[in-house]
């Protein structure tokens, strides 16, 4: 599990090449502050996670982080390869869906953590949720943003 542990916080330093991208794609409009709070963010939090609490607890939310990348990087594989593409690519919406379920799942068992009988200490748990909620009320603007406003405008 420490292993695993350790291989999640290496693709959160990988990941960091995401803002290397949009700024060598001259797409600077992509690196918002979710983008950089989160990335910013993530590895310190996952280079304290590996090196305090590695293991169970911390396995469970680079498990579902994990699952979510693969659809997400399966994704942006698929818009870079063009404009032909995008009839494919209606999915964006539930990749942020997907997103928010992974980090409202990842608060619930937080959660429940603080309340159970469990070796993961309460303020990584404390600390975890906190930071969870922060990215659930980013997302959440995010969402608003890019899906509600904008079809609200259309419409008027």
């Amino acid at each position: 599990m420490a292993r695993a542990c350790w291989w999640c916080f290496f693709s959160k330093a990988v990941e960091l090449l995401d803002t290397v991208f949009f700024i060598l794609r001259k797409k600077p409009e992509q690196i918002t502050f979710l983008h950089v709070y989160h990335h910013g963010t993530m590895l310190f939090n996952w280079w304290a996670g590996v090196k305090y609490v590695p293991g169970g607890q911390a396995f469970f939310i680079g498990m579902l982080n994990s699952l979510v990348h693969v659809f997400m990087y399966l994704y942006y594989g698929l818009a870079s390869l063009g404009p032909h593409m995008q009839p494919y690519l209606w999915w964006k919406r539930y990749l942020t869906i997907l997103q928010l379920c992974q980090l409202v799942a990842i608060s619930a068992h937080s959660t429940y953590n603080l309340f159970a009988d469990c070796p993961f200490p309460d303020g990584f748990n404390i600390a975890v949720l906190l930071y969870t909620l922060s990215l659930i009320a980013l997302f959440l603007h995010f969402y608003h943003q890019s899906y509600l406003r904008g079809k609200r405008e259309k419409l008027a």
